[in-house]
């Protein structure tokens, strides 16, 4: 598509950080952010929505390999073979970055020192995260998921890199899905980045990559997004405001207390979804529960 003028100001973007904030909203000490929308009861509805009995994993292989966008490859030791008598294996990640399929705990992002809820980024430490830590999702996510595939809107195979998702292409996704986002949801927004990929070859961290326009934040808060995943980092690249180098993660983390998942494999899940001619599911994730932790490798699982 074409680049159209942004929508939002620098100044506007920076306001969002405080316009948008959940701040003491769920308590003092709170940990879970926007987690704190899935109620029992939203537990119990999406259930109900299981019918088939059909389960997709939403996660890509960890990569082993190293690429443009993949740095900092996982390392995977053997450490028991047929020599030693038995199977055994090690591995070492760096979680964050652009290739392995993560959820950002609260306490990843910092604006001018401070973390989700007020919090000084000086408990972020050599010792691990003492506020705000992956631990806190032990008992993890179960919600609706509900998938917005945006190339599928569009009649195209994916979003070309750069390319700014807008809440209009929300919606309409939303309108083709015959479904709107609620409280408490985990949004999945599809930008078909795998796929191009294939195509263009990987890109590096900085270089252009599809996503959210930052004028979709208030949208994101005003449905009550619980945590938002996508096939890229949510963010669009280059994100078109300057004061905030990544303002979706910036205002999603630090101000409203959002989760994060990033690199998710959404393709299989949107084939599922054509095929159940249904775009929401129950979404199970499970954090490891690595204590202080800032992001956990993750395997999200849709159950139609």
């Amino acid at each position: 598509m074409s680049n159209p003028k942004p929508r939002v100001s620098d100044e506007q973007a920076l306001g969002f950080l405080k316009s948008l904030t959940n701040w003491g909203r769920f308590g003092e000490g709170d940990q879970l952010g926007t987690l704190n929308l899935i109620t029992a009861e939203k537990r119990r509805a999406a259930a109900a929505l299981v019918r088939s009995g059909r389960t997709v994993s939403c996660a890509r292989p960890l990569p082993t390999q190293p690429a443009e966008d993949n740095p900092s490859p996982v390392t995977h030791h053997m450490i028991g073979t047929h020599t030693e008598g038995w199977g055994g294996d090690y591995f070492a990640m760096a979680t964050h970055g652009l290739a392995i399929s993560h959820i950002d705990a609260l306490c990843h992002i910092f604006h001018e020192g401070r973390l989700y809820n007020g919090y000084s980024t000086e408990r972020v430490t050599a010792h691990g995260a003492l506020e705000l830590g992956i631990h806190a999702l032990r008992d993890g996510i179960v919600s609706r998921g509900v998938l917005l595939d945006i190339p599928r809107t569009r009649g195209v195979d994916f979003l070309e890199p750069g390319d700014p998702i807008f809440p209009e292409d929300l919606e309409r996704a939303e309108t083709a899905a015959g479904l709107r986002v609620e409280s408490g949801d985990v949004l999945f927004v599809a930008t078909g980045r795998w796929a191009a990929r294939d195509v263009k070859g990987p890109g590096k961290m900085g270089q252009p990559m599809a996503g959210l326009d930052v004028s979709c934040l208030p949208w994101l808060h005003e449905r009550g997004v619980a945590a938002l995943g996508s096939d890229g980092i949510s963010d669009l690249i280059p994100p078109r405001v300057g004061g905030i180098g990544i303002p979706i993660h910036t205002v999603a983390i630090v101000a409203m207390g959002l989760h994060l998942l990033d690199n998710l494999e959404l393709a299989t899940l949107a084939q599922a979804c054509a095929e159940e001619e249904r775009w929401e599911f129950l979404i199970t994730i499970a954090p490891l529960v690595l204590t202080h932790g800032t992001g956990s490798p993750v395997n999200p699982i849709a159950l139609f």
